[in-house]
């Protein structure tokens, strides 16, 4: 009878061993999967900021902006002739005026080529344009895109005095090259801003020879073959529809001679889904980014005659 006793005590007393093994591994189950869980928390979500710009142009300058994929666009870009005579031309809309027609396509997301054609020395261009950086809450603080045009000079070689005093001797006189880097901000819902550092290269320029009688002869050149600038622009929306648009330009690079002038633009803009339409004052003649950072001769001082003009953009949007 005793050993009985004795063997029961001892089952009871295994099986509470047991159930407080299996208790205790149950618990620390339970604290590792709490602690998988607490260890990979949900991903983050990160959302780019949207309509940095309503357009790729922000007056005589692109924009950080780059249409989605499948976009075509159509541009009319139009300047007057400069309001210096009043009524009597019509503040310029009845001098000679310079116009650029331009057709651009994103064959794939962040990309955006195009082709255009301006009146003034008859210059053809091709342009490229890529969004390397998207502002992003949490992420990103600003968006980075890089434009970039190459522009051929297509008059006739017995009427082309290329790039105002260089003379063409052979094809390659022609071109005219423009890298941008383009850093850009929405600050508010309504106020964006954007910084350009760009550099143009043209590959003829006006000189001519001198004598020299340390080096013997050497060729004096008018201006540099590489040109630095910067621009600077903000976009306000004060209706969903309606902004008001600020540009400036200026050159970095100090030429021999034939330094070009900054430049000054002020305007408005109206959108809608498909279209932009851009009405604004600038002292830029020229439809060209290349030329403009070149060969800007009208001054924005008022007090030194300043010239301006009048000029609009129309852009017409199709989505494939």
């Amino acid at each position: 009878m005793k050993l009985t006793i004795n063997t029961y005590g001892r089952l009871k007393l295994l099986l509470l061993l047991v159930t407080c093994f299996l208790f205790q591994q149950s618990y620390l189950f339970a604290q590792d999967d709490k602690a998988v869980t607490e260890e990979k928390p949900a991903p983050v979500k990160y959302k780019p900021v949207k309509n940095t710009f309503q357009s790729v142009w922000i007056i005589e300058n692109q924009t950080v902006m780059v249409p989605v994929k499948g976009t075509l666009e159509f541009d009319i870009m139009h300047r007057f002739g400069e309001i210096d005579e009043g009524f009597r031309d019509f503040f310029g809309a009845f001098d000679p005026s310079n116009i650029r027609l331009g057709l651009s396509y994103a064959p794939i997301n962040k990309l955006f080529v195009g082709v255009g054609y301006t009146k003034e020395k008859r210059l053809v261009d091709g342009s490229a344009k890529y969004s390397i950086i998207t502002q992003t809450k949490g992420k990103y603080p600003v968006s980075v895109t890089y434009y970039g045009s190459l522009s051929i000079d297509t008059r006739k070689k017995d009427v082309a005095d290329i790039y105002d005093g260089s003379l063409i001797k052979n094809w390659t006189d022609r071109l005219l090259a423009f890298h941008q880097i383009i850093i850009a901000r929405k600050v508010t819902e309504k106020l964006s801003v954007q910084v350009a550092p760009s550099i143009t290269h043209q590959n003829a320029v006006s000189g001519y020879y001198t004598k020299s009688d340390s080096t013997g002869t050497e060729i004096y050149k008018s201006m540099r073959n590489d040109h630095f600038a910067i621009s600077f622009a903000a976009r306000y929306k004060f209706t969903n529809v309606t902004s008001v648009m600020f540009n400036y330009d200026q050159p970095l690079t100090k030429h021999p001679s034939n330094n070009p002038n900054p430049n000054i633009s002020l305007g408005i803009e109206f959108n809608t889904s498909s279209h932009s339409f851009q009405l604004f004052f600038t002292n830029y003649y020229g439809l060209n980014p290349a030329r403009n950072n070149l060969y800007n001769h009208n001054d924005p001082l008022p007090l030194s005659n300043g010239k301006y003009l009048v000029g609009f953009n129309i852009t017409r949007l199709w989505n494939y």
